[in-house]
């Protein structure tokens, strides 16, 4: 049975001065994206089994806006500070009975994520952007894009 993994970046965040970046929260738009994606998300089928997400301030309150219901988090700060690869260690230690997995994270290391994962040019990964990779197993290093969309495509 193959995996589905979703990569979502986190949605519109507020330019504070003085405030630090993992501490920004979700502009209004932002959080109009989030309820978005997590619509779309939820009526393509695509509901997590498990999610990963960055500690960043901004990345739980996008997934607070998917309203995806009661689904088990995992919140790792590497996925704060880490690159694409980083990312990709994380997902090959995902548990075989996940099916779906969800990774709220940052560009660029999303964005690296999702080329280095199906090898398929992306052109650009703005906020709220969505990405999902059919994988054959979670030990494996690439897989075939199956959707892409942003909030202005949903």
């Amino acid at each position: 049975m193959s995996k589905r993994l979703a990569v979502l970046r986190h949605s519109k965040a507020v330019q504070v001065l003085g405030l630090a970046d993992h501490e920004r929260s979700l502009a209004e738009r932002g959080r109009g994206d989030a309820a978005a994606m997590g619509g779309y998300l939820r009526s393509s089928g695509v509901v997590p089994d498990q999610v990963l997400c960055s500690t960043a301030l901004r990345t739980r309150e996008t997934l607070d806006g998917l309203a995806l219901g009661d689904v088990p988090v995992a919140f790792e700060r590497g996925i704060y500070i880490g690159d694409g690869y980083d990312l990709l260690t994380l997902i090959q230690i995902t548990e075989d009975d996940v099916d779906t997995l969800l990774l709220v994270g940052h560009n660029p290391a999303v964005h690296e994520l999702v080329l280095v994962l199906s090898g398929e040019s992306v052109p650009e990964f703005p906020t709220s952007a969505l990405a999902v990779i059919e994988m054959e197993d979670w030990s494996v290093s690439g897989g075939r894009l199956l959707d892409y969309r942003t909030p202005k495509t949903i």
